[in-house]
């Protein structure tokens, strides 16, 4: 398996919370960093968070204050914890795994899963 899992996804109401895993193998894992993205207006897909193997984390915007992401290198797993969700953050949410070495670069994307918000 070289594609990251995703799981996680359903269907919850405005305000809820959800928590997305992602699991790769180590060899995709190890060094890399690890992202949920979900598409977006005029772009195939936008970064909602990202993750360092070193723990530093980037945020969009629209998910700061909301959205936490977090890493178990032990699992090799990458979650993203959605509190107060709202129906705009409803989408198909994707785990992706990039990382650049010395002889070349690393672009693995899962298969996603759906986050439907209700108002």
């Amino acid at each position: 398996q070289v594609q990251p899992v995703e799981s996680g996804g359903g269907l919850v109401q405005a305000g809820e919370s959800l928590r997305l895993s992602c699991a790769a193998s180590g060899s995709i894992f190890s060094g890399s960093v690890m992202g949920w993205y979900r598409p977006a207006p005029g772009k195939q897909r936008e970064l909602v968070a990202d993750i360092t193997s070193g723990g530093s984390t980037n945020y969009a915007d629209s998910v700061k204050g909301r959205f936490t992401i977090s890493r178990d290198n032990a699992k090799n797993t990458v979650y993203l914890q959605m509190n107060s969700l709202k129906p705009e953050d409803t989408a198909v949410y994707y785990c992706r795994s990039a990382k650049t070495t010395a002889v070349r670069t690393y672009d693995y994307w899962g298969q996603g899963t759906q986050v439907t918000v209700s108002s």
